[in-house]
């Protein structure tokens, strides 16, 4: 069952570090005219003459890419950190980041220098990095076997919360803007190169420096709170090999005393696993009882950022554009596309135990597919046929309800539960560092491909769409309401070896024999 001190720990590490990758994804949407011009001003202030377009073009570029540059350095530093300082040490320390980033962000504009936001959204990126990772891997080595999915979507809701608070504060009407207060419409149109806003409009109290400072605050809250709850158990049985504390962190989680099958189930994932040691990302490439898993997670994180859920975002205003929706009104449908966002990924939470993984990616991989082939052709045909512009309108609609229940949450959910604990930080660090690149890949092509293929650049993604469907329906098995040892059993039949290994490590733990063989038994 859920019991309090369960679901604050996910709210509270949800909140304090998820949040803020949702947030950081999607701030500087709103307000990019203005601190384009903050930019070509500060410049203009230093030199005397006006920065050329493509100067500006290619500080913005970095102002956006940085972001998930640091969010794969942010991966990269999962492995030794997670072993380290444990699961809530990492998150604890990752507040730091995202502290100094938010202090030098907010302060950017009285300091009069931009290169300091570049700065900051690479520290931002290298905190979303490691949030992104240790919160699903921390909730999950908490959660009874029967509420993992359900928790291990938490996350990814939160991200989405953060995608809508930003969108929000970002209207012109509250924080978009260059003032703390409203501005005329047509401003927000400014082009990127050149040309200024006028002087009367930038007050010295802008509204967007203090969108950007306000990522420091769930973090404010993350460090104050989080130290009152317990480390995962998990952690602290196998890695850290702490019995007492493990059974004290989980008779407070499960809220009631007896925890010995779970104690029994952690020492045997603990046996099990002895032989190997602590995979580094090395040995996890080079170990052949790990192959299909490692696979699926690549396929899984790879396809999740190039199935073009940010293309099809990108693309959302023009679509409302070209169908009639005042421009002065696009940023209220943004809003609202964020909103259905946030709607379906809760409605992931409460039906991934009932349905199962495996339902929902694949299901949701078929509702982006179907939606970028039909996209390609509404948006082919809009100029001819009037009322195609609507059916795009439905597309994207139907794309983001396909993206939030399956490809977004549940990829993170089945990392925690297709690796054992010594091989699985080296797997979120695979996953993570999957995750930005092709992130960051699709932020540099998509442009170009915009350009050279136009409204096509949709079959491409559908394509992708389609193959990692096909993956995950003849190769990714359902993890629901299964142990770590179930799954990794399943894994093995899969690998071809992992049994006769399996045997002879019963061999040399001769206490083991019984409980796999019961275990076997049971599962079978």
């Amino acid at each position: 069952r859920m019991t309090l001190p369960l679901a604050l720990v996910a709210l509270i590490s949800a909140f304090g570090s998820s949040f803020q990758y949702g947030y950081n994804v999607s701030v500087i949407n709103s307000p990019a005219p203005y601190m384009q011009d903050f930019y070509n001003r500060t410049y203009l202030d230093r030199t005397g003459v006006p920065m050329d377009g493509g100067f500006q073009t290619l500080l913005w570029s970095l102002t956006v890419s940085m972001f998930p540059l640091g969010g794969l350095f942010g991966s990269l530093m999962v492995w030794p950190m997670v072993n380290n300082c444990g699961r809530k040490g990492t998150l604890l320390i990752n507040n730091l980041f995202s502290i100094a980033a938010a202090i030098l962000m907010g302060t950017s504009e009285l300091a009069k220098t931009f290169e300091v936001i570049i700065l900051s959204r690479v520290i931002m990126g290298i905190f979303a990095g490691l949030a992104s990772n240790v919160v699903p891997m921390f909730l999950g080595e908490m959660s009874p076997k029967n509420l993992r999915g359900a928790i291990g979507v938490v996350p990814q809701l939160f991200i989405t919360i953060g995608i809508l608070a930003a969108q929000i504060l970002g209207l012109s009407s509250i924080l978009g803007n260059a003032e703390g207060k409203a501005q005329p419409q047509d401003l927000s149109e400014g082009s990127p190169g050149g040309g200024f806003l006028p002087a009367d409009v930038l007050c010295l109290s802008a509204g967007w420096p203090v969108l950007l400072g306000l990522t420091g605050i769930p973090s404010l809250l993350q460090l104050l709170t989080l130290p009152f709850f317990p480390e995962s158990p998990r952690y602290l049985l196998i890695q850290k090999g702490n019995e007492e504390q493990a059974r004290r962190a989980l008779q407070r989680l499960r809220g009631w005393e007896d925890v010995d099958d779970e104690i029994q189930e952690m020492y045997q994932e603990d046996r099990s696993e002895k032989e190997e040691g602590q995979f580094s990302v090395l040995s996890l490439f080079t170990f052949r009882g790990l192959r299909w898993q490692l696979i699926s997670i690549i396929v899984m994180m790879a396809g999740q950022q190039l199935s073009g859920v940010n293309g099809v975002f990108y693309y959302a205003d023009r679509i409302f554009e070209s169908a009639g929706v005042q421009s002065s009104s696009i940023q209220y449908v943004t809003v609202s596309i964020g909103a259905i966002n946030v709607v379906m990924t809760l409605l992931a939470v409460f039906i991934v135990e009932s349905l199962g993984r495996r339902i929902l990616l694949l299901a949701g991989f078929v509702l982006c597919s179907a939606s970028c082939a039909i996209l390609t052709l509404a948006l082919n045909l809009q100029n001819t046929v009037s009322w195609m512009s609507y059916l795009s309108i439905v597309c994207v609609i139907v794309y983001i309800i396909g993206h939030a229940i399956g490809p977004s949450p549940i990829p993170a959910v089945m990392i925690t539960e297709m690796f054992l604990q010594s091989s699985r930080p080296a797997a979120f660090m695979v996953g993570g560092s999957v995750h930005w690149l092709s992130n960051f890949t699709v932020g540099l092509v998509f442009l170009y491909m915009e350009a050279g293929l136009g409204p096509y650049s949709f079959l491409i993604f559908c394509a992708i769409c389609v193959a990692t469907m096909l993956y995950i329906f003849f190769i990714v098995p359902e993890t629901k309401n299964k142990t770590f040892m179930e799954i990794n059993r399943i894994m093995a039949k899969r690998n071809k070896v992992e049994l006769h290994e399996g045997k002879e490590l019963q061999d040399s733990h001769p206490q083991g024999k019984q409980e796999e063989k019961k275990c076997l038994s049971s599962s079978e």
